[in-house]
């Protein structure tokens, strides 16, 4: 049984290989193409900045708090009960607002980034049927689903030159 399977399917292959062998196929990395467009690239720029100061104040708390964590470490034995404890308890509050400032950056962070999908997505679409009908390709596959390719069949830099072109 098991032979009559393997020459089923090996005389399928050959059966379909003319027709296979006609077809246009292309690969497309679809996160490359939204990445590396100008928008996203404008976008990245623009929320550096918009960011960049949340940032900022939040590698700050972690350096203060990593500058008391040390000091803790180095001279915990050397400080008074009551230093120590001030310096835990400061230890803990800039611990606490880290933690906080971190968790409001991300979701404000997220929101900016699922905007932009939002605006970014329907222009890379319909570059993607662009690329794909002027092509003609009869069959695109994502670029994380292959092992490797020739640079002739990777589309992708097409589709962000032409996503680039819409305005």
């Amino acid at each position: 049984m098991r032979k009559l399977t393997q020459w089923f399917l090996f005389s399928a292959v050959l059966l379909a290989s003319p027709a296979f062998a006609e077809m246009k196929i292309a690969v497309l990395n679809y996160q490359m193409a939204l990445l590396e467009s100008d928008a996203a690239k404008r976008y990245a720029v623009d929320a550096e900045k918009k960011f960049g100061p949340q940032l900022n104040k939040l590698k700050s708390l972690e350096d203060d708090a990593k500058r008391i964590q040390d000091r803790l470490v180095k001279d915990g034995e050397k400080l008074s009960t009551a230093e120590r404890e001030r310096l835990e308890l400061e230890f803990k509050q800039k611990a606490r607002d880290f933690q906080f400032q971190s968790k409001e950056l991300n979701e404000a962070k997220a929101v900016a980034d699922r905007d932009m999908l939002k605006q970014l997505k329907p222009k890379l679409d319909k570059a993607v049927e662009e690329i794909i009908s002027k092509g003609n390709f009869d069959l695109v596959i994502e670029r994380g689903a292959v092992v490797d390719v020739k640079p002739q069949y990777d589309i992708t830099r097409q589709v962000i030159e032409r996503m680039n072109q819409m305005r």
